[in-house]
Formats: C-alpha cells, structure tokens, sequence
C-alpha cells in the first residue's frame, strides 16, 4: 500500500462510509489548523464550529508553505465560498421559510419573495452555487444563483404550505436529474481511483462484478452539468465506456466521427452521413 493509499482507495472509504466511520491523518489535522486561521474561517463557520475544530487540532502543528509552495498565476474563477451558504443552510435545517431578495436576469433587484429553500447545489460545469427553492408568491420551483442574491431573512412558514412545497420541488428536481453508467474497461481496473476521481464532483455508485472482473459506475447529474461529464469521459479516452445513457452516447458518438474525419481515413462526407444515421437509432 502505497502513501496515500488511505486517502483514496475506494475500497477503504466505501467500507468507513458503510459504518459511519470518518478518519483523519495527522498531515491533514494540520492542514485543517492552517485553514482555521485564515480571515475566511470566520465565514465559513459559526463561532461554536469554529472553536470545537480548533480545539480538536490543538496538538497538531500547520504545515510550514512559504518555501514549499509559490503561486505563479492566480486564478479568475470566483470564490468557492459565499456568504449566503451559512444562513440557507441554517434555515433548511430549522425546516423553515425565508425572505429571499434576489437579481433579475438583467441585473434588476427584485422585491424580497417569501419561499422554501431546498437544496444548495455547487455546480463543477459553471464554478459556481445555485440555490434550488420553491417560490410561494408563484407557487413554482425556481432555481437562482447565488452571486444572484441580495438579502436572506428567516420567514415562519405553515408546516401544510412546507410540506406542498417540499413535494412540488421533489418532482421538479427529479425531472432534472439524469443518470448514465459507465462502464470501466477491465484493462484499465488498475486506474480505478483515477477514473472515480474524474467524476468525484457528482453523486455516483458503484458496482462490481466478480465473474466479468469490471466496474459500472452509476452517475447522476442535472441537465446543466451534461456538458461537463462528456468533458470528463473525453479526458479519461479509452479506458471508459457509456453503457446507459442515450444523450451521452450520442454526444460521444459525434465526438468520434469528427475525430475521425479529422484525422482518420473517414471522409467529412462520410461522417456526416454515418452521424445521421447514429442519431436515427
């Protein structure tokens, strides 16, 4: 067993998820001491949070970075973290509504809207928070982003008009969910742990079977983040294959025929024909 083996088997953390089981390696109690000393800490967590991690790392040393690591070029994508996330979360877990004041489409304030909050969602295609809500003016599901947002206030809610809204947003949210498995070719089983990683940003499980020696990989994803798992499955080439999942079959297909037509022996004429064809199937 390798290093960091511990970390990322697959096999080791779905056996500790299974009985409830968290651990930490020393290297990353102090990593965890370092970050809670950032001025960002205080955001990300209550007060109460806060002091019971910083308690739990008093013996462990921060790493020493400033000879080790140097940043080149910073980054333009946003921050990961948002004020927002602590008072929405805060409020879904009180089961309660709120009073949302939110941006239009073009950048127009719009009045605060009594709602439910349901889910917060990080969306790895955009880089950015969405808030899935129901709308209690419009009586619909929406779905905002949080760079969006203006103001979040705690609003009583009936458990009636909770329990309307919670289901309304089940359905909405199933409707958006899609599924596609994914089957790892068994040459490549050695490479499990890279090619779960490449699809760590969704929710996945996954099956094994012994006598056929392969892996399936049931994922899930939103209609928004399709584009971004056929980035995944072009990255990861030859050592996957889509099973289950007609839209990402598809998309793939095409990927092929143009490939080919580029640089194979397949003509732009011919291509264009066999993807008509793919897409009649």
């Amino acid at each position: 067993m390798n290093l960091f083996e511990k970390i990322f088997s697959y096999q080791l953390s779905s056996r500790l998820e299974e009985n409830d089981l968290y651990t930490l390696t020393s290297q990353e109690r102090s990593w965890l001491r370092m970050m809670l000393s950032h001025p960002a800490a205080a955001h990300a967590f209550d007060e109460e949070t806060r002091a019971r991690l910083e308690q739990c790392t008093l013996d462990d040393e921060p790493p020493v970075l400033e000879h080790t690591l140097i940043e080149k070029a910073g980054t333009t994508d946003g921050q990961s973290y948002l004020p927002w996330l602590r008072p929405l979360r805060r409020i879904m877990r009180h089961r309660q509504g709120m009073l949302l004041g939110r941006l239009n489409k073009y950048g127009e304030p719009i009045a605060p809207q009594p709602g439910i909050p349901w889910r917060l969602e990080y969306s790895m295609a955009r880089r950015e928070w969405y808030l899935y809500w129901f709308n209690v003016t419009r009586f619909a599901p929406m779905i905002t982003r949080l760079a969006h947002l203006q103001s979040v206030e705690q609003h009583e809610m009936s458990n009636r008009t909770y329990k309307k809204a919670k289901e309304r947003m089940d359905n909405f949210v199933q409707m958006d969910r899609h599924k596609a498995v994914v089957q790892v070719v068994p040459t490549y089983n050695e490479e499990l742990t890279r090619i779960l990683h490449a699809f760590s940003c969704f929710d996945k499980k996954v099956e094994f079977d012994e006598k056929l020696h392969t892996y399936w990989i049931h994922v899930h994803f939103t209609g928004s983040e399709s584009e971004y798992v056929l980035n995944r499955l072009r990255f990861l080439g030859k050592r996957v294959k889509v099973v289950e999942g007609d839209h990402l079959k598809r998309r793939m297909r095409e990927t092929a025929l143009r490939a080919l037509a580029r640089y194979g022996d397949v003509h732009v004429e011919e291509s264009e024909q066999i993807e008509d064809e793919a897409f009649r199937e």
